[in-house]
């Protein structure tokens, strides 16, 4: 079986409990913009990627390896692996 790209996003984010001083800051930002409204900002960062497998199963796996490898610190880091389509 021949390998196809296939489209990955991957979401990080700052586990629960974890203090986020970028969160804090952009939610004191929209505060002061007048968003009073606005309780909690926890900021992340989304990685897209394409990476060529055999399968979507294979993709995924080997994205969950990146992120356990490099892309997400799971001391402090929760992840998220989506299939976005068949690049």
């Amino acid at each position: 079986m021949t390998s196809r790209p296939f489209a990955v996003r991957i979401s990080v984010r700052l586990s629960s409990g974890v203090n986020d001083p970028q969160g804090n800051t952009v939610r004191d930002a929209l505060r002061s913009l007048g968003h009073h409204d606005v309780r909690e900002v926890r900021v992340g960062k989304v990685i897209d990627l394409v990476v060529d497998a055999r399968h979507a199963a294979e993709a995924r796996q080997r994205a969950e390896r990146m992120c356990r490898e490099l892309l997400a610190n799971p001391v402090i880091e929760s992840h998220l692996v989506e299939l976005v389509e068949e690049a």
